[in-house]
């Protein structure tokens, strides 16, 4: 989605992607594809260097549980690593950052890029909130808050006002069937921003396999924050929330 939409605005992509973690078809869709270990951040200066790059966009993801794994690092990537306060998703990409600054790489927020992405306040689907799951949302939206605030997840899972997961390090996805399997049908999801998301390289998003998991587990709403949350494939989402059943918010 960010490289179509930035050769759309005339820019030439040049992607750098980490095997596994990466979609593999990524480089039918740019100018220039580059394959790197995560463990090799010098090689990632080297090849901003060699292109020219000023100005850096972070889409996708890469799974946090991938820096406990048996990495290889490369000197620059040690040398980030002794700069780190702790290993929390949002102390690592900060440091990522700010390296990359200093080599006169800019990392900035796709969100500018993918605006039709982004949902804006309302219901999206045709069935509505119960009474009982406006009060699980607004419950479940503040411990959300509290939670995301802390940089431990951004999911929540309740049913009638009760706490049956919080997202960790396992992911919004495992997170929903974890608690909706508790719930035994009926869990409301709330996923939000953090009160200080860095829309750089920490964009909240949902798309099929959300819904693939709330199905799972019969859960039957999900609330999110509008305008800070991508929507991914907005048509096939809708259409699989509406045939199971599933009320989606934007808050």
């Amino acid at each position: 989605m960010v490289a179509e939409a930035a050769a759309r605005q005339g820019f030439q992509v040049v992607a750098v992607g980490f095997p596994g973690e990466t979609r593999p078809d990524l480089a039918r869709r740019v100018a220039v594809m580059h394959w790197i270990s995560l463990g090799q951040f010098g090689r990632l200066i080297r090849i901003f260097k060699q292109s020219e790059i000023k100005r850096a966009y972070m889409a996708g993801q890469i799974r946090h549980k991938r820096m406990f794994s048996q990495l290889k690092f490369d000197l620059k990537a040690l040398s980030l690593l002794a700069r780190l306060r702790d290993k929390r998703a949002d102390s690592i990409l900060k440091t990522v950052a700010e390296a990359l600054d200093r080599e006169g790489v800019h990392l900035v927020s796709p969100l500018p890029l993918l605006k039709e992405y982004l949902p804006q306040p309302g219901v999206l689907t045709r069935r509505r909130p119960s009474p009982q799951e406006r009060k699980d949302i607004e419950f479940g939206y503040r411990l959300a808050k509290h939670v995301a605030s802390a940089d431990i997840g951004q999911t929540v899972v309740v049913k009638n006002q009760a706490v049956l997961a919080v997202e960790a390090m396992e992911g919004t996805d495992a997170c929903i069937v974890r608690g909706g399997r508790y719930a035994r049908q009926g869990a409301v999801v709330v996923k939000v921003a953090k009160p200080s998301q860095d829309m750089r390289f920490d964009t909240p998003v949902l798309g099929p396999r959300t819904i693939a998991a709330m199905r799972k587990v019969g859960a039957r709403l999900l609330a999110f924050d509008a305008r800070q949350t991508l929507l991914l494939k907005r048509p096939e989402v809708l259409a699989a929330a509406e045939a199971a059943g599933i009320t989606l918010i934007a808050l």
